[in-house]
């Protein structure tokens, strides 16, 4: 049996960066952290990474965002605007792919976790599914037939504007749109409305409700895209609270009002669940994009 390609991964996250050298979750070679501090830091550090490791087959980028995936863009391979000191408009694709010289793949971090969880995690052996990230934002990445669901743009479903509670009118904490869904049911926003961060909100407290509510409303949507055949949510908030996966549940149950009666929807407890892979579905995502970069290589393959 041929062995799996060597693939670097690169999860660039919001306070931290992991590279990984692997073939697979069993077969991890290296793993180095890097703090994400200020793109004159933190590129070089990963460069360096990148530099020793050498004799990869490819390159796997799984970057938080907003980024530019659109691969007939000038500006595809960077990130687009971000409230992170110095970080809007910077090159991470092309400039990593440059030191690489191997075939590079690049996307979000929830589509690199909807990738690995697909391929080894809570949904394995699913070519379709969604993958929801819960926590400072609030995320989610498409997968159909084993690949991101893209365009023009990766997918911002996070700031859908949610249908409301009878009575909510709560303005909401997202900067853009206020009530959209990471405005009412993030880690921050959650914090705005009560006071408390989630993981010390009580149990019985009537905001989870709320939150329940509008995180039912996205996994609808999701559901009615047509496209995962099973939806898994991560993030802080997500797996800090217990309570919460019930709820989320109830509320796409009622939301959906049998508007989709398909057997896999209605098995409602095996249809939405927690991950599988925890902290490592960013950076086993990455080694996901970079052996899809050499089944498809991007436009920019690196000299």
């Amino acid at each position: 049996m041929p062995q799996e390609p060597l693939i670097a991964g690169v999860e660039l996250g919001g306070t931290k960066c992991v590279c990984i050298l692997a073939r697979g979750p069993d077969a991890v070679e290296d793993e180095v952290r890097i703090p994400t501090t200020r793109p004159d830091e933190t590129l070089p550090a990963i460069e360096a990474v990148l530099e020793r490791w050498r004799g990869y087959d490819a390159l796997g980028i799984a970057s938080f965002g907003p980024i530019s995936i659109d691969r007939s863009a000038a500006d595809y391979g960077h990130v687009t605007v971000t409230p992170k000191p110095g970080w809007a408009h910077a090159d991470i694709a092309g400039r990593l792919a440059a030191v690489a010289g191997v075939p590079t793949g690049f996307h979000t971090d929830v589509v690199g976790a909807a990738l690995a969880e697909a391929r080894w995690g809570a949904a394995e052996g699913l070519a379709d599914i969604a993958y929801v990230t819960v926590g400072t934002g609030i995320g989610a990445g498409l997968i159909a037939g084993g690949r991101p669901v893209d365009g023009l743009t990766h997918s911002e479903m996070g700031h859908l504007r949610p249908v409301r509670v009878s009575g909510d009118d709560w303005v909401g904490s997202c900067p853009f749109h206020g009530g959209c869904i990471e405005g009412l049911a993030a880690g921050p926003a959650i914090k705005a409305r009560t006071g408390e961060a989630a993981e010390n909100l009580p149990a019985d407290h009537p905001a989870w409700d709320l939150v329940a509510h509008a995180l039912g409303q996205l996994c609808h949507a999701l559901v009615l895209t047509g496209v995962p055949r099973r939806i898994v949510m991560g993030g802080g908030v997500m797996t800090g609270t217990t309570h919460l996966f019930p709820r989320v549940r109830a509320a796409m149950t009622r939301s959906l009002a049998g508007y989709v009666p398909v057997a896999e929807v209605a098995l409602v407890d095996t249809f939405l669940v927690p991950p599988a892979l925890g902290g490592r579905a960013g950076p086993l995502g990455a080694i996901v994009l970079g052996e899809q970069a050499l089944e498809r290589p991007p436009s920019f393959t690196a000299p």
